[in-house]
């Protein structure tokens, strides 16, 4: 079985973050960059298969600027035999349906039997991106699964919803998204990360994918304006002398709040 697993590099969520204001894209300089802890779950599920299943192929894929490599390599490092990067200087600013597709026909090239990817990612949250690559390549989508079970001809697990659980299944081929619900990706060791090295690692572009970035005839979103979050206002502090009920009874009406 061969199994890709979609991983991206994300500001850290323990830093700063912060939009460029002449761009509308996330500021990497501002911050140190990681791979997506979502996607190290994605990546732990498939390895544990892996683990327990000879003969399964683990790769990691990635689209992602060149400066991302070393961070995908730590994929290899947790124990992926291979790893695929698209970098395209045309890709800065992809939305949700440019990044869809090059995924889509990334994998396409590749083969897989299953991908696994994180239900969002930790800076732009779209969530869609598995549904999207799943209709891309006309294969079912069990998406949000806060469980996995796999086998040589399916995938199945649990949904949760608002007010209930499902169990969904799909046969193989198909595309999953996981939860945080999953285990914690296991750390790479030293043996792992000196095998990382010499692990194949194959960078593609948009030409090797026949995608044009700016096709007139797609579908694509743009930023049309970006500004700053206000700082926030001080808020109405109120000294209790006796009236401090009365104040806090007025403040509530004033601002329609009772």
């Amino acid at each position: 079985m061969k199994i890709v697993v979609l991983v991206k590099e994300v500001p850290d969520t323990y830093g700063d973050r912060k939009l460029s204001l002449e761009t509308g894209l996330a500021d990497r300089a501002a911050s140190e960059t990681v791979l997506d802890e979502i996607g190290e779950r994605a990546l732990e599920v498939a390895l544990s298969y892996a683990d327990k299943t000879p003969g399964t192929e683990v790769v990691v894929l990635s689209m992602a600027p060149d400066s991302a490599s070393a961070t995908v390599r730590k994929g290899l490092a947790m124990g992926a035999a291979s790893a695929v990067q698209v970098v395209d200087d045309a890709l800065l600013g992809a939305d949700l349906g440019l990044t869809a597709e090059v995924l889509a026909a990334a994998l396409k090239r590749v083969g897989f039997d299953l991908v696994i990817a994180g239900n969002q990612s930790t800076d732009g949250s779209g969530g869609v991106v598995p549904a999207m690559v799943a209709e891309l390549l006309d294969v079912p989508a069990a998406t949000y699964l806060n469980s996995v079970e796999i086998t040589d001809a399916a995938v199945s697990g649990v949904r949760a919803s608002d007010g209930a659980t499902m169990q969904v299944s799909a046969a193989l081929p198909a595309v999953i998204s996981i939860t945080e619900a999953l285990p914690d990706a296991r750390f790479p060791n030293f043996k792992g990360i000196m095998a990382a090295k010499k692990k194949p690692f194959e960078t593609l572009s948009l030409d090797d994918l026949d995608i044009d970035a700016h096709d007139p005839n797609a579908s694509r979103s743009i930023v049309i304006a970006l500004s700053e979050k206000p700082p926030r206002e001080a808020g109405v502090k109120i000294v209790d002398e006796g009236d401090a009920g009365e104040q806090l009874a007025e403040f509530l009406v004033q601002n329609r709040l009772v």
